[in-house]
């Protein structure tokens, strides 16, 4: 199977897919749905034997396609997966079917057209595949911004309230951050040989200036996808807005484009720039870490706060990449991955209590576990999985995260430490303000709230409860593949593991 094109018709399968579903009726929205979701499952099942087919012991990068685009400028459909994008590629393929399944009224509930609905969403998992999959710098360009457009009509066309003006925010953030990008794109051309194939500039020797320069415009295109502070302001108005499912893969996957961006463009590409710019960088996420966590503590609106807490969580992502070790760099690949499994399951559930209630008010719950039992211990072990509590998914990477910068950089460490208490304290109260205590009475007249999760609802979010708590005791599988791609990431910037002395102290070796 190593020979099977997987990762072009990984892409062009979710897009045949929403052609199909657009084209449908509107008075036939069931029919959409369905469609929709087997698609999904397609794309699933290829993803699935794709990762069986993977050698982790192999090349660096596998499943190499490459189709001739724009010859004269040296663009071709160039495709090909790390352990890196392997990850994500296989969280995407989980996430839209689950997500389909969670979106099964929300369209119905915007009063705008149902197989619309439902091809966006198989329009998004095209270009969150094809950028990912993308071995071509021009290529992965054209996914960056063509990302945006299907996302932008979910937010402003299903969203809640003020989802116009979230919508035009989302897209002018990253909008700018792609001319940014595109300015640096054109330049790693000229300098690069008028190529933009990955393999070839990693190659390239670019004088220390220009490399700077070409990394800052790289850097600020992915911190504010990310996002990173200071550029995170568009995220909890996008979020806050968004229909749940969509959020969810919005906060799940399409925010991990910015930090793979770095994994896979910034470091390899700009090695020199990368270290030099590793200070600014580390302090922006120990930053992002405490300032997110302290305003999610306050938000009283429970998707801005998911939002919150999922920028103090790429925090930590930051820091674990731009500490240069490879227990550092396992974690915050392993921190995506988890972080879109919890988030993810976070952002549905959420979504199914507003749903229920009317209303995204903290204030209008309190005590509603009474009413909603299931429902709410789902929501509590969603907050115990967001704030890394030990045995589920999120602790292993955020402990790999803490401990391999520990070893290079203690200050940093320490610092980013603070988030995981803060964490505590915003999820469980969260938890305790809508779920526990006295019973809110205008809860009892709201007829969504004496209904529990259905069975939809519990095929939803079984399999990411199962994916949590399996990850977060046996995460060897995902690892094994992620370990080869992060050590290939830190020998391309000339970094190694720091060793310990004879005396006990810790000495950086070869830097």
């Amino acid at each position: 199977m190593s020979n099977f094109p997987f990762l072009s018709v990984l892409t062009v399968a979710p897009l045949v897919g929403a052609l199909v579903v657009a084209f449908l009726p509107r008075h036939r929205p069931e029919l959409a749905k369905q469609v929709a979701f087997a698609w999904s499952l397609l794309v699933l099942v290829l993803s699935v034997v794709m990762w069986v087919s993977f050698n982790a012991g192999g090349d660096r990068f596998q499943f190499r396609e490459s189709y001739t685009w724009i010859p004269n400028w040296g663009v071709s459909f160039t495709f090909a997966a790390d352990g890196i994008a392997l990850v994500m590629l296989m969280l995407i393929a989980v996430l839209v079917p689950l997500v389909i399944l969670a979106s099964w009224h929300d369209a119905e509930s915007s009063k705008r057209s149902v197989p619309v609905y439902f091809a966006l969403l198989l329009v998004l998992e095209c270009t969150m595949i094809g950028v990912f999959a993308a071995a071509d710098v021009f290529l992965f360009y054209v996914f960056f911004e063509v990302m945006l457009v299907p996302m932008y009509f979910l937010i402003g066309s299903y969203g809640g309230h003020q989802r116009q003006y979230a919508a035009v925010k989302f897209f002018l953030y990253s909008l700018v951050g792609g001319l940014f990008m595109l300015a640096a794109v054109i330049g790693l051309w000229v300098v690069g040989g008028k190529t933009f194939d990955w393999q070839a500039l990693s190659q390239v020797d670019i004088s220390t200036g220009t490399e700077r320069w070409l990394f800052l415009g790289f850097f600020l295109a992915f911190a504010i996808k990310a996002p990173f502070f200071p550029f995170h302001t568009w995220l909890p108005d996008a979020g806050g807005a968004a229909p749940a499912g969509a959020a969810a893969l919005l906060v799940g996957v399409l925010d991990k484009v910015g930090t793979f961006g770095i994994l896979r463009y910034c470091l390899p590409l700009f090695p020199e720039a990368s270290k030099w710019f590793a200070p600014w960088a580390l302090a922006l996420g120990v930053i992002g870490i405490v300032y997110a966590a302290l305003l999610a503590v306050g938000q009283n609106d429970l998707k801005r706060l998911v939002s919150y807490t999922s920028i103090a969580h790429f925090g930590f992502i930051g820091v674990g990449i731009f500490a240069f070790t490879t227990q550092a760099g396992t974690g915050a690949v392993l921190y995506m991955l988890n972080h879109g499994l919890a988030t993810g399951l976070l952002f549905l559930v959420v979504g199914m209590l507003i749903a229920r209630r009317g209303s995204a008010l903290i204030s209008d719950f309190g005590g509603a576990g009474k009413l909603v039992p299931v429902l709410a211990g789902v929501l509590f072990f969603a907050g115990l999985a967001s704030l890394a509590l030990p045995g589920t998914a999120p602790f292993i990477s955020e402990f790999l995260v803490l401990i391999g910068t520990f070893t290079v950089n203690k200050p940093v460490a320490v610092i980013a430490t603070l988030g995981i208490i803060l964490a505590a304290a915003y999820v469980l109260w969260m938890v305790q303000r809508t779920t526990q205590g006295t019973l809110n009475p205008a809860l009892t007249e709201v007829d969504g709230m004496r209904k529990d999760l259905n069975l939809r609802e519990k095929f939803v979010v079984a399999p990411l409860i199962a994916l949590i708590v399996l990850l977060g005791f046996y995460p060897k599988p995902v690892t094994d593949v992620i370990n080869p791609a992060v050590q290939a990431t830190m020998d391309d910037i000339g970094r190694t593991d720091p060793a310990p002395s004879v005396g006990g102290t810790v000495q950086e070796a070869g830097r």
